[in-house]
């Protein structure tokens, strides 16, 4: 539909009406018609490391305490599922319709129908997810005796009891709107580490900071409502689906591996080539798939058996690859560089063209890194050879780097010259993919169904978080805590590389135990005033939070790039922490980046018109 409006109005001048309207209100249909497969599939993001080792060392309290998340979660849902039918009915009855009368109406209640159903079958798949997960605590208990079942049900009773105490506190104390907030913010985080998914998190410690903010419940539903209709029906957010799908197919065409294989050709001369070669290709792929955890996984399984054929230590082959993958997070067209804009309300096409200057100067710092130590540092890289035998014929390279290079030209560019918005370019983008990939035979009818079902998770995972992180930015709001973290930090006069220093370590920290999303949708409601008051540039602030949140992909415990590299490898092929140790040098250089951008913004700024 949007790549047929954009035929029709750049050839013909005859946009389609409607499409926007369309789009935007599916947009929130597909969300949570795919939302009850999400949850019962177990992809709602969330940090276990707590809950993993409550599984295996206390399975009748991590049990229950996962049980307890998601009544939580069927809660909210269900008070969601009450405002959404009331709002679809008022819609019904009153024969609601967007558009202008005389040139195009859409009916609206048909759209809100099917996020009424969306919600009701995620309420469903909630309730049975906790029902399960009671219902097997019984055969566990089974086997213990009498004081056993009582060891094992004691941390529950603990557990419980410190948040109806955190609860208790709340409801019955005279708090100010601040300390609510403060209250709020510190159990999201308490929540977020026991194992909560995060955008029940979200939601359910937002509701209950609303409610008392402003001593009313009616208020907290229908801001939670709210929420859920209005946070994500905007034609903008189609951005995410679209190019989740580009990237998608372009992963099965396998273009990740053409790309290693044009740069491997094109740096057989030099000394640590494949290294850099696996830099290079990360930085095309990245430029097509904007996803640093695809760049991952293909480059694990393409890259390091090459690598440790030519020499290098297996130590330093993973690193390089989970090291360059953050590539695909800041090379445009970036995921979270889209999430940042829609946060922000800033340009998404700016931000890509932004983004240019500092992904290609991180590239390059990696591939002199890459030299750096394979001159300097020996035995922490290999013996590698120079490589030896034919490469890719030109005739070879060329086909190999076409494809890619349009897709590139098409999408960058149009956004470039104004032809296309960043959602259009997306579906341009998401089409010349499935030509490429039908082109090279690699699209088969099961391919095809598991890239839309693949997208769809994923996209209903990152918009059902944004619109949990819209409520808690209302609830934020509500509490004044950007205002008064605001008036604080003036008050220090630490200026503005002050904040960002404060800020960089707060991001990696957070990065050490959360993903690169959620830590963007919690902490931006608060920072982002802050440093619009000190007069930072929301584009280069972008650039900047999206370098620092990433090193966090690379550092333990979580580090999720580095588990991306485990998981595509061989089992016993390589330690976590051996994969940690191999990125290290990777981190320290972003680190430096980092803090050149920071000093010198027309960097990043250098390309905006």
């Amino acid at each position: 539909m949007i790549c047929a409006d954009i035929v029709m109005r750049f050839f013909f001048n005859l946009p389609i009406h409607g499409v926007t309207d369309v789009v935007s209100m599916l947009i929130v249909a597909c969300v949570f018609l795919q939302l009850g497969s999400t949850i019962g599939s177990g992809r709602l993001i969330r940090a276990d490391f707590l809950l993993g080792h409550w599984s295996n060392t206390r399975p009748v309290f991590a049990r229950i305490v996962d049980a307890a998340f998601h009544l939580t979660g069927a809660a909210l849902l269900a008070l969601g599922l009450a405002w959404l039918w009331r709002d679809m009915g008022k819609s019904y009855a009153s024969d609601d319709f967007t558009g202008a009368v005389g040139a195009y109406t859409i009916t609206v209640w048909p759209f809100k129908l099917g996020v009424v159903i969306g919600c009701a079958v995620a309420l469903i798949v909630t309730l049975h997810r906790a029902l399960a997960l009671l219902a097997g605590i019984a055969p566990i208990l089974a086997l213990r005796t009498g004081g056993a079942r009582l060891r094992a049900l004691l941390p529950a009773v603990v557990f419980f009891g410190i948040v109806a105490g955190f609860l208790i506190l709340n409801f019955t104390a005279n708090l100010s709107p601040v300390m609510i907030g403060v209250l709020s913010l510190v159990g999201l985080l308490a929540a977020i580490a026991t194992g909560m998914p995060i955008a029940f998190a979200l939601l359910g410690l937002s509701f209950v900071g609303v409610w008392l903010t402003r001593n009313n419940m009616l208020v907290a539903e229908n801001t939670l409502g709210i929420s859920m209709t209005s946070t994500i029906r905007s034609y903008e957010f189609g951005v995410i689906p679209l190019f989740v799908m580009m990237g998608l197919i372009l992963d099965k065409a396998d273009v990740g591996r053409d790309a290693f294989q044009v740069a491997v050709t094109l740096l057989r001369g030099v000394r640590g080539g494949l290294g850099i070669a696996t830099v290079g290709a990360n930085a095309l792929f990245a430029s097509i798939t904007g996803s640093s955890i695809a760049s991952a996984a293909v480059f694990s399984r393409i890259a390091v058996p090459s690598m440790i054929e030519g020499g290098y230590t297996k130590r330093f082959a993973v690193g390089v690859v989970a090291g360059s993958s953050v590539l695909g997070m800041l090379i445009p067209p970036s995921l979270l560089l889209i999430i940042y804009g829609l946060i922000a309300e800033a340009s998404i096409g700016k931000l890509f063209i932004a983004a240019i200057l500092p992904g290609l100067l991180l590239a390059a710092a990696f591939a002199v890194l890459n030299i750096g130590l394979a001159t300097f540092f020996p035995s922490f890289v290999g013996r590698p050879h120079k490589l030896t035998g034919p490469g890719l014929k030109p005739l070879e390279l060329l086909t190999r780097l076409l494809p890619v290079l349009s897709i590139i030209v098409l999408v960058m560019g149009g956004i470039y010259a104004g032809v296309f918005t960043p959602t259009e370019a997306g579906a341009v983008g998401a089409l010349g993919a499935f030509i490429v990939g039908g082109v090279r035979g690699k699209l088969t009818l099961a391919t095809i169904r598991n890239v839309v079902l693949e997208t769809g998770y994923i996209s209903a995972v990152i918009l059902f978080l944004i619109i949990a992180a819209s409520f808690y930015a209302r609830m934020l709001t509500l509490s004044t805590i950007p205002m008064q973290v605001t008036g604080a930090l003036a008050g220090l006069d630490i200026g503005m590389f002050g904040f960002l220093a404060i800020y960089f370590v707060i991001l990696v920290a957070l990065g050490m135990i959360l993903d690169s999303v959620s830590i963007m949708l919690i902490v931006l409601p608060i920072v982002l005033p802050i440093a619009t008051a000190l007069g930072g540039d929301p584009i280069w602030f972008g650039i900047i939070t999206v370098i620092s949140i990433e090193i966090g992909l690379l550092t333990p415990p979580l580090g999720l790039s580095v588990f991306v590299v485990k998981s595509s490898l061989p089992d016993g092929f390589i330690t976590l922490g051996e994969i940690f140790i191999g990125a290290a040098p990777f981190v320290l250089t972003m680190a430096l980046v980092v803090a050149l951008l920071m000093a010198v913004p027309q960097i990043s700024l250098a390309l905006l018109p």
